[in-house]
Order: structure tokens, then C-alpha cells, then sequence
């Protein structure tokens, strides 16, 4: 075991030692999330391209899932590359700023995604609420102004990230507990007071995903209210348009908070569920959400079919 000898305060390098317990199984396990990864990626990268290619689908709802989908595909590859080299080639080795930029961008990405989220819950409630306004309220150019303010946001929140975490000394053992840099993972390493860095965790916690998880719930409370007054064919079509992005909302929210409960109440370090969470929570929402919205949503769904009977059709002859 690697650690950091006491007369040295600050790390230079930390150790990510993968799957704790399941070392000998790296390997073969790398397969199954390295498909992962790739049809997280393929799956995104249709969705962007589809939306783009089709001049119909240059509307909110789209534009902003092909924020969504770009975001996924950042969030995935900024932790899947590093994982694979781990366990596959077992580099464990990551040095101390490469940590930090791999520890901003996770966080910074995932509040955008939270961020995007939200206004795709807003553009619901007016599209619903108020039909008669949306095309107004959320023109193309106010929507790239909302995808601007969502990465200012999540860029703004983590700018104090790499300050706190610099401050600390580290004089323990630098092996970290995930196949990836984690603010909850990095600071327990610390051999000085860290209730900054825990304090400043919350508050990030609360003002965005607390925060935008209420408001999308607000969202979706005034929806129904709106939807039980409509008939009954209105009302399947207008729960058809929200079905989708609830399920992104679940696929994204449960895996963070369940996975920051654990961190908070774990005593365990070398606990192997706040591992696998922390994999799930990077990976499933890439690889599920383009799945849902091709499922669920009706244009994705035909433009994928016409695109696959395209292709099919071009390689046969």
C-alpha cells in the first residue's frame, strides 16, 4: 500500500485502485463497461445528429436533449478512459492537478446537467401550461442563452473546488476508495480540518440539485394540475411529452443522491457499494437516455428508424 510519508504535507500524485476487493476481476469486468461507454457515446452522438440534421425537430424540446446528450457524452469520458486504464493495464497513478481537473470536471458537468434538466422541465410546464406563449417565451436564441447560463452555473459552483482542495495537506495514505477523483473521496484523505470543504459541499448540493430537483418537482405539480382538467385525449398526449424527460430526471437524481447519502454516512472506506454507485451514477444516465428518448419520443424514434433503414439500405448495395 502507497502512502504519503507525514513530512511530506502535499500530494503529489493519489492512487485509484478500481473495484476494492475485485482487483483480479478488473479485467474482464472492463469489458462489459467499456460497451457501455461506446453505446453511451454511438446513442448521444445519434441524438445530436439527428436533431441537428432535421430541420422539424429545431425546436426547444430537442435542442435542449441535445445538450443533454452532449453533456452525458462529457460527463462518461471524463472518467471512462482513465477507468479502462486502470483495469486493463493497471494504471493507477494519477497526479495530484489531473485529479483536480477530473474532479471539476465531473462536478461542473453534472450541475449543468442538472441545470439542463430543469429548463427542460420549464419548457414542459409553458408548452402545457401555457401553449399559446411558448413560442415566444422560449425562442432558439433564448434557449442558447439558457445552455450558456447552465455551463456559467456549473462552472461558476465548482471555481472554488480546486482553491479548497489545494489548501489542504495531505500526510495520510494517498490511495483513493473510487476509479475516480471525487471531492467526497479526496478530502478524506486530509490530515487537517475539512469542515470548509464539507460545508462547501453541502451548499453546492443544496443550491443546485436540491435546489433544481424542487423546482422541476414545482414544474411537474402545476403540469398535472393543468393536465386533470384537460379531456382525455389531451391528457395522454400531453403525459406522452413529459414521459421522457421524467425518466431522465429519475435516471439522473436517484443515482446522485443515492450515492451521496452513502458518502455521507459511510464509515467505511473501502466499502465497495459508494464505488459501484459512483460508476452507475457516470455511466447509466449516458447509456439510458438515449435509449429512453428513442423509445419514448415518437419524432427521435422515426428518424432513427428512417436513419438505420438508410444505412442498411446504402451497405447493400
Amino acid at each position: 500500500m502507497v502512502a504519503i510519508n507525514s513530512s511530506e504535507p502535499s500530494a503529489t500524485y493519489f492512487i485509484l485502485i478500481g473495484l476494492p476487493g475485485l482487483e483480479e476481476a478488473q479485467f474482464w469486468l472492463a469489458f462489459p463497461l467499456c460497451s457501455l461507454y461506446l453505446i453511451a457515446v454511438l446513442g448521444n452522438l445519434t441524438i445530436i445528429y439527428i436533431v441537428r440534421t432535421e430541420h422539424s425537430l429545431h425546436e426547444p424540446m430537442y435542442v435542449f436533449l441535445c445538450m443533454l446528450s452532449g453533456l452525458d457524452i462529457l460527463i462518461s469520458t471524463s472518467s471512462m478512459p482513465k477507468m479502462m486504464a486502470i483495469f486493463w493495464f493497471n494504471s493507477t497513478t494519477i497526479q495530484f492537478d489531473a485529479c483536480l481537473v477530473q474532479m471539476f470536471a465531473i462536478h461542473s458537468l453534472s450541475g449543468m446537467e442538472s441545470t439542463v434538466l430543469l429548463a427542460m422541465a420549464f419548457d414542459r410546464y409553458v408548452a402545457i401550461c401555457h401553449p399559446l406563449r411558448h413560442a415566444t417565451v422560449l425562442t432558439l436564441p433564448r434557449v442558447a442563452k439558457i445552455g450558456m447560463a447552465a455551463v456559467v452555473r456549473g462552472a461558476a459552483l465548482m471555481a472554488p473546488l480546486p482553491v479548497f482542495i489545494k489548501r489542504l495537506p495531505f500526510c495520510r495514505s494517498n490511495i483513493l476508495s473510487h476509479s475516480y477523483c471525487l471531492h467526497q473521496d479526496v478530502m478524506k484523505l486530509a490530515c487537517a480540518d475539512i469542515r470548509v470543504n464539507v460545508i462547501y459541499g453541502l451548499i453546492v448540493i443544496i443550491s443546485a440539485i436540491g435546489l433544481d430537483s424542487l423546482l422541476i418537482s414545482l414544474s411537474y405539480l402545476l403540469i398535472l394540475k393543468t393536465v386533470l382538467g384537460l379531456t382525455r385525449e389531451a391528457q395522454a398526449k400531453a403525459f406522452g411529452t413529459c414521459v421522457s424527460h421524467v425518466c431522465a430526471v429519475f435516471i439522473f437524481y436517484v443515482p446522485f443522491i443515492g450515492l451521496s447519502m452513502v458518502h455521507r454516512f459511510s464509515k467505511r472506506r473501502d466499502s465497495l457499494l459508494p464505488v459501484i454507485m459512483a460508476n452507475v451514477y457516470l455511466l447509466i444516465p449516458p447509456v439510458l437516455n438515449p435509449i429512453v428518448y428513442g423509445v419514448k419520443t415518437k419524432e427521435i424514434r422515426q428518424r432513427i428508424l428512417r436513419l438505420f433503414l438508410t444505412t442498411t439500405h446504402s451497405s447493400d448495395h
